[in-house]
C-alpha cells in the first residue's frame, strides 16, 4: 500500500544540447530575460557540479552564452520585449516606479530600456499609489474616519516603504473631496 519515498534521482550531466532543451522549456512557460535565463542555466549547471565533485563547468558555462545567443537571435528572448510585459504586471500591482526600476534591474534589465519603456507608458505616479492603497485598504480607503485617523503614521510608512514619494503619500492619505 505504502511505498519507500524514492531517493532523490541523481542530476544529468550538463550538454549542449541538453541546455538548449532546458532552456526553451524553461521559454514555453516563461519569459525571461538574458541574465535570467542565463541565472536558471548555471543553478542547472551548479547543481551537477555540487553532485558530482570532479566536473569542472568551464565548458558548460561557455554553452550557456551559446545557446543564449541563438535564444536572442531567434527572438525567443527578448530584453525590451520582457520588461514591457513586467511593467504592465507591475502597473496594474500598484508598484510604484523605483519598485519597477529596481526589480527589472535585477533580472539585468539596462536602464535605459527601463526609463524609456517607463516614460511611454501611461505611467501616473499618483494614480499607482492610489491604486495600491486601494489595494491595501489604506489612507482614504479605510472604513471609518477614526481608524484612518488612528493609522496615518502607519499607512505614510506604507506607502514610502513600497516607493512612492512622500507628497504623494500624503495627499493619498487625505480624505477624497467626493
Amino acid at each position: 500500500m505504502f511505498t519507500e519515498k524514492s531517493k532523490k534521482s541523481t542530476p544529468k550531466t550538463p550538454t549542449k544540447v541538453r541546455l538548449r532543451h532546458i532552456a526553451l522549456y524553461y521559454l514555453e512557460r516563461f519569459e525571461s530575460s538574458e541574465d535570467n535565463l542565463r541565472a536558471v542555466l548555471r543553478r542547472r549547471i551548479d547543481k551537477y557540479a555540487f553532485f558530482d565533485k570532479t566536473y569542472n563547468p568551464t565548458q558548460a558555462y561557455q554553452w550557456v552564452e551559446e545557446v543564449i545567443s541563438e535564444c536572442v537571435q531567434k527572438n525567443f528572448v527578448n530584453n525590451e520585449r520582457f520588461a514591457d510585459f513586467k511593467i504592465s504586471s507591475y502597473l496594474q500591482a500598484g508598484k510604484s516606479r523605483r519598485y519597477i526600476e529596481q526589480k527589472l534591474k535585477q533580472k539585468g534589465i539596462d536602464e535605459k530600456i527601463i526609463s524609456e519603456l517607463l516614460d511611454n507608458s501611461a505611467y501616473s505616479e499618483f494614480d499607482t499609489a492610489l491604486n495600491f492603497a486601494r489595494k491595501k485598504k489604506i489612507g482614504r480607503f479605510h472604513e471609518n474616519d477614526e481608524t484612518r485617523i488612528n493609522n496615518r503614521q502607519k499607512d505614510l510608512a506604507t506607502l514610502i516603504r513600497a516607493g512612492f514619494d512622500y507628497d504623494i503619500a500624503k495627499e493619498i492619505l487625505e480624505p477624497s473631496n467626493d
